[in-house]
């Protein structure tokens, strides 16, 4: 009896102490913080604190890993988040369910009134919103602020489909009968999201499965949370206003173990999964290829390549990766675009004069110079770019690579860094082989005045 008593003081001794010890560490980590600083003090504007809770189900949550969210443009932390575990996964898709019989029962007009709502609050929130995505993602500030206007877009499309939802009645073959199509909600929607585009390509799948009568489940991308946690404090607070369970959009953070669990689920109707080729397996990404040919205007080949190549430093996923040029103009061309190149502005996300910014991860870097050491060893040259910049943060040079061969295994690779491949072509066929020979392909542009070769284009199922 005396050992075990004595066993339990030592016990408990211990864990005051291991407690002590973590509580003082956070504490530390706190004062370096970015949401403590004054000059990020418009954080709280979006309802975000030092650490946050990473799940909503009507209530928040979160007792799983705490992430730490980082800054791509120096590095610094952020704030934190709690992520979900699979018990409040779990939780989650049953309130979800329960949601889903208020939800598709209301008449899709007025599922549409709160959609509108949602479009109207993201206004008010536009300019900070668009802060924290370039904050956290590292995409320039503009493209921040225009990626919340796409979801604000999206909500205002939705309104309209809310009243415009119907089916056609059809002829039968039975005589004095009449088919009527009609369209039900699915149920669940599952929506899984890229670090990339951390607010819009929600916004595109939640506003549309709202209206059709869905219920949603998102789980952003585990290096952007803050960016879910703060819009969906938003979306929240108009269902809370309307007097709807908040489950109607729920949130779990979480890394692949979520991810996967909603994959696997068969309560989870429909899943929409943007991402990598390799992770989702479920959408093709990635490589917009643009064939340039002879009669092509280069006044507007240029800048287009250039916008399209370096925009979101290279962290689209309609990216220009491939660059085809006629073997004629290739010189001039990678001359030109190469110029234009040197003139990009880089540098901090939030000057509205920067075109250019960081990487999202320190991940990405690596990930940028691995491909250019097997460009160069598959017969590449870097005409352009090449090196991690000399500052703080994840930036990049942008980067132009001629001299492979069209086939070369990381011209087929999927990279998602500003690495431009430039390949030489002599002949209309081979440039439209080439482009269908990836298995990745999201679109694809060509610049010619042959409407001829266009139509040919289009026939030969080039990725669009």
């Amino acid at each position: 009896m005396q050992r075990c008593f004595t066993l339990t003081i030592v016990r408990h001794w211990a864990l005051r102490k291991k407690l002590f010890t973590i509580s003082y560490q956070q504490s530390a980590a706190m004062s370096t913080l970015l949401i403590n600083q004054p000059k990020y003090a418009w954080l709280k504007e979006l309802g975000l604190s030092e650490d946050n809770d990473g799940v909503y189900n009507g209530n928040w949550g979160g007792k799983g890993e705490v992430i730490t969210s980082y800054c791509p443009a120096n590095n610094e932390p952020i704030a934190r988040v709690r992520q979900a575990t699979m018990a409040e996964y779990e939780e989650t898709v049953q309130k979800l369910r329960d949601a889903w019989k208020v939800w598709a029962d209301i008449p899709a007009p007025k599922r549409g009134e709160i959609v509108r709502q949602i479009g109207d609050a993201l206004r008010k929130k536009i300019k900070v919103l668009g802060s924290l995505v370039s904050l956290e993602m590292g995409k320039i500030y503009v493209e921040g602020v225009g990626e919340v206007q796409e979801y604000v877009d999206v909500c205002d499309y939705a309104v309209g489909l809310s009243r415009m939802i119907g089916g056609p009645v059809l002829p039968s073959e039975r005589p004095g009968h009449a088919l009527i199509e009609m369209w039900n909600p699915v149920g669940l929607v599952g929506i899984i999201t890229a670090f990339n585009f951390p607010v819009a390509v929600y916004g595109w799948n939640n506003a549309i499965a709202l209206i059709c009568g869905n219920v949603c489940l998102w789980k952003g991308a585990p290096t952007t949370p803050l960016t879910s946690v703060a819009v969906t404090k938003i979306v929240a607070e108009v269902l809370e206003q309307n007097n709807l369970p908040g489950a109607i959009c729920s949130m779990t953070c979480g890394g692949a173990d979520i991810g996967t669990a909603m994959s696997k689920d068969e309560r989870v109707d429909l899943v929409s999964f943007t991402g990598s080729t390799h992770v989702g397996k479920m959408v093709a990404m990635l490589v917009q290829e643009r064939f340039v040919f002879e009669d092509a205007d280069l006044n507007l080949v240029v800048p287009s390549a250039v916008f399209a190549s370096v925009g979101t430093a290279g962290q689209r996923c309609t990216t220009t990766r491939r660059l085809m040029l006629h073997g004629s103009i290739h010189d001039v061309v990678v001359e030109r675009v190469a110029k234009a190149y040197k003139q990009v502005r880089i540098g901090d996300p939030w000057d509205r004069n920067t075109m250019y910014g960081p990487l999202h991860t320190k991940q990405a870097v690596d990930q940028y110079l691995a491909a250019i050491e097997q460009a160069k060893q598959q017969g590449g040259t870097v005409v352009c770019g090449g090196k991690v910049m000399d500052r703080p943060g994840n930036y990049v040079e942008p980067t132009i690579i001629t001299g492979l061969a069209h086939d070369a295994p990381i011209v087929h690779t999927e990279t998602f860094v500003p690495i431009l491949y430039v390949l030489k072509f002599q002949t209309e066929e081979e440039a439209f082989a080439w482009n269908n020979e990836v298995k990745q392909g999201l679109s694809s542009s060509i610049f010619t005045k042959d409407m001829g070769r266009v139509f040919r284009w289009l026939g030969t199922g080039s990725y669009i």
